[in-house]
């Protein structure tokens, strides 16, 4: 049979690995496919960049829009990022009846409906296993592996910068700022981070993982997302006394009320393996009501992890181009019909246990004040601890862990907490997950 011919939409760090890996595998992938699968056509800004690997028999073209139109271009392979012209790109395409494969998880997060529909009506698939967690096959998981199981929670570290950034702060007692830095120097974050210490990119890719595991549209609006910013090396290392380490989670969980969509840095216990996925790994927990819960870990990021997820989706694509379109698996797992618009529970809504850390006036009666608020709002303590001041210090650290309570319950404690002439500071919080 004729090689699968397949436009490349980005030459940079995916785009590369990509190209690297479909040349190095051709004979296994062609075996599994079927088929063989040739990259003839690709976009990038400077064709004229040195390449460390063999271009011979791709036309490298400067304008995106050349890739889709051309008329041997087969699939689509989108790896450039951002919305546009990445979402105009994939319609045109999709219109044109060519799959697409991507690795855009804020486009899919986003705009991921339209483009499904839109691909349900043409009978064109979208494949997009490398948006969520690099080369860890998660999507594939969901979607097929535990197809016979309903999902009841999906919990994980979905971003390597911020897991970065925490375990070198536990590891070595570093302060935030200091750590970031070194995180940018070695190409883990962005100039600019906010995507990922403020939990951005983990809430696109908590997303789109809870559309598969429960059935549900794409509500990136409704994903309560906080960042890493405010984690202090104190606060690790109480968590280390507590028995817990704090990791930046995503979590989505079924309740009686409605679904749980949430990104948030969590105590969880130092001996769940979660707690000891360091650098800049990711790793997900999906607990199913018949397997129980299964671990996935592996890089979550980088040229050739993303690329092995690239290249099982154009297998994946391959293998369905003579599929009938209503027999392939749905691009959310369930049939698009059958997608159920369930409540996301506000955070007020929500019940988890908690980490407290206050700075509170060295003198009696402040715990004795304290633990009358939280008791007032019916919140139990399950741990204390109460350091002693160092000679300079007119305040000390005062560190609780409640059991579960609702958190608009702790919302109006911490308030009444806050408004003691004893209580020097916010109350800082960290919310708490046993993943049982």
């Amino acid at each position: 049979m004729q090689p699968v011919k397949i436009g490349l939409l980005g030459f940079g760090t995916v785009g590369g690995g990509t190209v690297r890996v479909l040349a190095r595998n051709a004979q296994e992938i062609a075996r599994r496919a079927g088929r063989e699968l040739r990259i003839t056509t690709v976009f990038t800004r400077d064709p004229s960049k040195p390449r460390l690997y063999s271009v011979e028999g791709m036309r490298l073209v400067t304008d995106p829009w050349q890739v889709v139109e051309d008329p041997e271009v087969e699939v689509v392979a989108e790896l450039i990022g951002g919305i546009s012209p990445a979402k105009e790109l994939i319609l045109r395409a999709i219109e044109l009846g060519k799959p697409v494969v991507t690795a855009n998880k804020a486009l899919i997060a986003l705009h991921g409906n339209e483009i499904f529909a839109r691909a349900s009506q043409r009978g064109v698939m979208v494949a997009f296993e490398a948006a969520v967690a690099g080369g860890i096959p998660i999507i594939k998981v969901l979607r097929e592996g535990l197809a016979g199981n309903r999902i009841e929670w999906v919990a994980g570290i979905i971003n390597g910068t911020c897991n970065f950034i925490l375990s070198a702060m536990r590891e070595q007692g570093r302060e935030f700022a200091e750590v970031l830095k070194e995180a940018q120097a070695l190409g883990y974050a962005e100039a600019d981070p906010s995507l990922d210490v403020e939990g951005i990119d983990a809430a696109h890719k908590l997303t789109i993982l809870a559309a598969i595991a429960f059935g549900i549209p794409l509500k990136f609006a409704s994903v309560y997302t906080e960042g890493i910013t405010r984690i202090t090396p104190e606060d690790i290392r109480y968590a280390e006394e507590l028995g817990y380490r704090i990791k930046s989670l995503g979590i989505a969980r079924r309740s009686g009320e409605g679904i749980e969509l949430r990104v948030h840095p969590c105590l969880i216990p130092a001996r769940r393996l979660l707690a000891n996925v360091e650098g800049v790994m990711n790793a997900v927990v999906v607990k199913g009501d018949a397997v129980g819960p299964t671990l996935y870990y592996g890089p979550g990021a980088g040229a050739e992890p993303t690329a092995s997820a690239v290249g099982a989706d154009l297998v994946d694509v391959v293998r369905a181009m003579t599929a009938d379109p209503e027999n392939r698996v749905p691009h959310l797992a369930f049939q698009p019909d059958a997608l159920s618009d369930l409540r996301v529970l506000p955070m007020g809504e929500v019940e988890t246990a908690y980490y407290l850390h206050l700075r509170v006036a060295d003198q009696p009666g402040v715990l004795a004040d304290i633990a009358r608020f939280l008791a007032d709002h019916d919140i139990s303590i399950e741990a204390v601890i109460q350091k002693e001041p160092k000679p300079s210090q007119q305040d000390v650290p005062l560190i609780f862990l409640t059991h579960k309570v609702r958190e608009s319950a702790l919302d109006a404690a911490a308030k009444k907490i806050e408004s003691l002439p004893t209580v020097k500071a916010p109350v800082h919080r960290i919310r708490l997950e046993t993943l049982e």
